[in-house]
């Protein structure tokens, strides 16, 4: 551990749990539809009531999504694994329990990569598990009274857990982008935070280097990745004042306040044997057959860190800008279509992490759906590439394309009046006028002093009302000073 990670002569340690709701149509033991935003209890059959003699069957779909998971993170996939009923007594929890996995998960070990600042971290996962989620209840707007809402429960999730390897709230941020990226780009997940669809619950807890684990609390539910980079920098700093005042760390479940930028109990938190896990009678163990892992391992895509290496290697990116390119499997696809249309890959890194990365921001649009697609990218920095346009014109032309004021870049080129000047012939004749009238600037060049070449270029430009090719101003302003 390094010196620059400890808080306050601190060590953080933190675990994480991620709920990722997986994408099926149907929940993951009944018929009912995961839709989201139905009508309170309109989603919610007989199975996921808990009515009498109802029995559970498993959705294949879920444990195809979790055999993907498994794969995509090195883990081992159990041949045989086993549910378990949770049991603990909520009112939005019909049955009086959970289905989940306990002793033999589903998905066993693997481990995610993720980038700190440019520096590749690791953090290993202990496992990850099928399970339903419960309903929910509401409390807003009910005249002091709460309501309990059904639609959730059933929903399929995969539960992911990492050992407790992670040590700075900024690891724990990119730890969770990247399993984000993954299970999206895996089509495993929608990863609408604000939905709920991917749920992080962080366990955070402090110790002086070298001594054992720390009391942790769990940190429940947070849906956004600034909340929580927030919710554990407070929880740390007040770890550290309890226990520098003297108090000792009460294992407990927290919630952050997102108004007060504070974290504050909600229970004592539960342990294993507090849930009475037994296996669920009414569920035969899973079985997944080799061949069943194989097909799924045949049909899944290019895992983002794959193609970020391919990337590097075959297009000659940047190890930054092959992350950022991988962000998404729309970025990636975004990509790759412009680069097929002018087959300029650093340049389209940059136009994508640049401009359209920021006017995406400002709209807070997607990409798969920006207004100036990669076709017409490609087409604009191959006109730039090919010397038609400078890279000022260019913004010219981006612009009335985003704004929808065109759809073709030649046509804007051509209405603007913003090709390049590239006939050298007149070019001269204007750079021959320039030095003739700035014959001071010619005579602080000659006599060393750079800055008046630079005052020369800017009148040349002014000259050619920006038209002219920058560089071939430069090369030609140098043979003449020079002669």
């Amino acid at each position: 551990m390094t010196a620059s990670l400890l808080v306050r002569g601190y060590e953080v340690v933190i675990g994480f749990e991620t709920h990722a709701q997986l994408s099926t149509q149907s929940k993951i033991f009944s018929g009912a539809s995961t839709r989201f935003g139905a009508e309170p209890n309109t989603q919610a059959c007989a199975v996921d009531l808990a009515l009498p003699g109802v029995l559970p069957v498993m959705n294949r779909g879920a444990v195809e999504r979790a055999i993907q998971f498994g794969l995509a993170v090195g883990a081992t996939v159990a041949p045989m694994s086993i549910f378990a009923r949770k049991n603990y007594f909520y009112p939005d929890l019909p049955k009086g329990y959970q289905i989940s996995q306990y002793e033999i998960p589903v998905v066993q070990g693997g481990h995610v990569d993720f980038l700190v600042d440019g520096v590749k971290h690791r953090v290993n996962l202990t496992r990850a598990h099928l399970e339903e989620d419960a309903g929910k209840s509401v409390h807003e707007n009910l005249h002091g009274m709460t309501g309990i809402d059904l639609n959730r429960a059933g929903t399929p999730l995969l539960e992911i857990v990492t050992e407790p390897e992670l040590r700075s709230s900024k690891q724990a941020v990119e730890y969770a982008r990247a399993l984000h990226t993954l299970v999206v780009w895996l089509g495993l997940c929608d990863g609408n935070m604000q939905e709920g669809s991917f749920r992080c619950d962080a366990n955070v807890s402090v110790r002086r280097p070298g001594q054992p684990f720390g009391t942790r609390r769990e940190i429940k539910n947070l849906n956004s990745f600034r909340f929580l980079q927030q919710a554990i920098d407070f929880e740390v700093n007040w770890q550290i004042d309890q226990i520098e005042d003297g108090f000792d760390i009460v294992q407990a479940t927290v919630l952050f306040d997102p108004d007060t930028g504070e974290t504050r109990m909600m229970r004592t938190k539960e342990d294993a044997h507090d849930y009475r896990y037994f296996p669920d009678p009414d569920l035969p163990p899973l079985v997944i057959a080799p061949e069943w892992v194989e097909r799924v391992r045949a049909e899944m895509p290019e895992l983002p860190a794959a193609l970020a290496e391919r990337l590097q290697a075959e297009h000659g990116l940047p190890a930054y800008d092959a992350a950022m390119m991988t962000t998404s499997r729309a970025t990636a696809d975004y990509f790759l279509a412009a680069v097929a249309v002018c087959g300029a890959p650093k340049p389209v890194a940059n136009w994508v992490m640049g401009e359209i990365s920021k006017r995406l921001n400002a709209d807070g649009g997607d990409i798969a759906d920006a207004p100036v697609g990669p076709a017409l990218l490609g087409a604009l920095i191959r006109r730039i590439q090919d010397g038609t346009i400078s890279n000022n014109a260019a913004r010219q032309v981006f612009d009335a394309l985003w704004s929808g004021e065109a759809t073709d870049v030649d046509a804007v080129i051509e209405a603007k009046g913003l090709k390049q000047m590239n006939d050298t012939g007149a070019l001269e004749a204007i750079l021959d006028e320039v030095l003739a009238a700035n014959a001071k600037s010619v005579e602080d060049y000659r006599a060393g002093k750079e800055k008046a070449f630079g005052a020369l270029v800017g009148q040349a430009m002014k000259a050619t009302k920006g038209k002219a090719n920058p560089a071939q101003v430069n090369e030609l302003l140098k043979k003449k000073l020079a002669g």
